[in-house]
């Protein structure tokens, strides 16, 4: 029998009702040290029952509990919420939601209130009981707002714990059955305090210890992929990414000789990628994970399958299923294989809706989500499906995996097949290979490649005039992406100085043949995606 904890026994259930920052209040949930799990505002009783939440958290959303004219037309919080003997904490449409279905009253505000709040801390209470950003002689807390509707009386056994100039009840408590009601969101870094509540709500409120660690994670991810593969083989495609690299980390811990990671070599990758990730994950590198790596050259066939593809959505099912096909010839040259690795993590799941009874639309589909063709007769093993982002880099620090590796920027499963816009050719390939790799060279020479979570080059298939020595040149265009982001879920442009973009655009037209012009990318996420396709 495991000595390690069960880090999947003490959590916490929230319930989506459809808020941008859903995904946010569960990472920092995970940051205190606490599993948990988005599931849809109207999950069945029975499932809930069967999670046994030690406490409950009801999302924000876009809706107005006044619009509706009925409970049954209403994004209601199902009864056995309230009736499940768990803590609740209500958060903006969250708190409306339950104040309305426990008894009290929400009207629509005359004065929309959006942004930089303060909330004068009214009484004490176990959620917010000396928690200020001003001192404790009057004591406030410094949030962010951002609702059209207002809980205008509490229900009743609730009484109200804060409130801002703008609503009279920001913040209502019934401390008695554990029920909590926050106009505010605590989920972003705008509330300043915001992870003091949330740590309260969880450790205090709700009794749990920090068991969700890296450490644990760990633990609990050997053990269980140990149980899955038993003495089979895996087979792994390895592209040198952060969520491959550290799942090639775990599965050499878990199951050593029994993985063979593969290498395609698609024509799709950055420059000196091949060489790069056979240095740092091969056999007798520092790492010494004594990986069984197999190389596979595979341009032509990617090149060939991907001629006249130009929907985005339809070059990611080429390059997903080229990808399978390899995997599934490579597998049937060894002997006792029966399981893909595939480094799919949290907000790919959620991008691709794939969240069991989600409520999400389809943002982009993922090559390493939803599953595998019929005719592949390999079953999958998915250690990473729960974690977020910087979950997988501190599981990958844990297990001794170079910060090099480990803080390396993102590279999607379908490589440039994504950063050039239509049909992709070998000529635009090695033309945005050229200009990526620029890019990249100047932002760590600037000391600017580890401030910026995600950066690369994009190539535009449309040709403009320009000017180079007294010759005139009609070519391609090349777009820079740099982002700012904790999640990847949501991401700020990155504001690069003026005279680095200046010299990386002149280095791009200057050596590279076949460019004429270079643009950024000031779009932030959401509206746009991270990645252009």
């Amino acid at each position: 029998m495991s000595s390690n904890p069960d880090i999947h026994q003490e959590k916490i259930l929230i319930l989506d009702f459809g808020s941008q920052y859903t995904q946010l209040i569960a990472r920092r949930l995970r940051e205190t040290g606490v599993y948990c799990e988005i599931r849809p505002f109207d999950l069945k009783e029975g499932i809930a029952r069967k999670f046994s939440p030690m406490g409950i958290i009801l999302s924000g959303g876009p809706e107005s509990v006044t619009e509706l004219k009925s409970e049954s037309e209403t994004l209601a919080a199902p009864a056995y919420v309230f009736e499940l003997g768990v803590p609740v904490l209500g958060i903006c449409y969250g708190m409306q939601t339950m104040a309305k279905q426990l008894g009290g009253e929400v009207a629509e505000s005359n004065k929309r209130e959006f942004g930089y709040a303060r909330v004068e801390v009214m009484s004490d209470s176990a959620l917010i009981s000396e928690l200020s950003d001003g001192g404790s002689v009057d004591p406030y807390l410094e949030v962010w707002m951002s609702h059209g509707d207002k809980v205008v009386k509490a229900p009743p056994g609730f009484s109200v714990i804060g409130r801002s100039d703008n609503t009279d009840i920001a913040a209502m408590a019934d401390e008695k059955r554990g029920f909590y009601g926050l106009q505010f969101h605590p989920e972003v870094n705008h509330t300043l305090q915001g992870a003091a509540l949330l740590d309260r709500f969880i450790k205090v409120v709700c009794g749990c210890q920090a068991l969700w660690t890296p450490s644990n994670i760990v633990d609990d991810i050997i053990t269980q992929v140990r149980e899955q593969v038993g003495t089979a083989k895996v087979i792994l495609g390895l592209s040198g990414g952060v969520d491959s690299s550290v799942l090639a980390a775990l599965l050499a811990r878990a199951i050593g000789d029994q993985l063979t990671c593969v290498f395609v070599d698609n024509g799709l990758l950055r420059r000196d990628e091949s060489a790069q990730v056979n240095a740092m994950m091969g056999q007798g590198t520092q790492n010494s994970f004594a990986l069984n790596m197999i190389t596979v050259p595979a341009e032509n066939k990617f090149l060939a399958r991907l001629a006249g593809v130009t929907d985005p959505e339809e070059k990611r099912k080429v390059i997903g299923n080229t990808f399978i096909d390899i995997f599934d010839e490579q597998a049937s040259r060894i002997p006792g294989v029966e399981f893909l690795a595939q480094g799919t993590i949290y907000p790919d799941v959620i991008e691709s809706a794939g969240l069991k009874g989600g409520k999400a639309h389809v943002i982009k589909s993922h090559h390493n989500v939803g599953g595998l063709p019929d005719y592949m007769k390999l079953k999958l093993v998915e250690p990473l499906r729960e974690l977020f982002k910087d979950e997988v880099r501190k599981i990958g620090l844990e297990l001794g995996l170079s910060n090099e590796m480990v803080f390396r920027h993102p590279f999607p499963g379908p490589g440039l097949g994504v950063r050039i816009l239509g049909e992709v050719k070998k000529e635009y390939a090695d033309l945005l290979r050229r200009a990526d790799h620029i890019f990249l060279e100047e932002l760590r020479t600037a000391d600017l490649y580890d401030k910026v979570s995600q950066a690369f080059a994009v190539f535009l298939p449309v040709r403009s005039v320009g000017v180079v020595g007294d010759t005139r040149r009609y070519e391609y265009v090349i777009a820079l992406r740099a982002v700012e982001t904790i999640d990847f879920m949501t991401a700020r442009w990155a504001h690069l100085p003026y005279d680095f973009l200046e010299k990386v655009s002149g280095r791009i037209i200057n050596e590279i043949e076949g460019i004429s012009r270079v643009t950024y990318d000031i779009s932030s996420k959401p509206p746009a995606t991270i990645e252009w396709e």
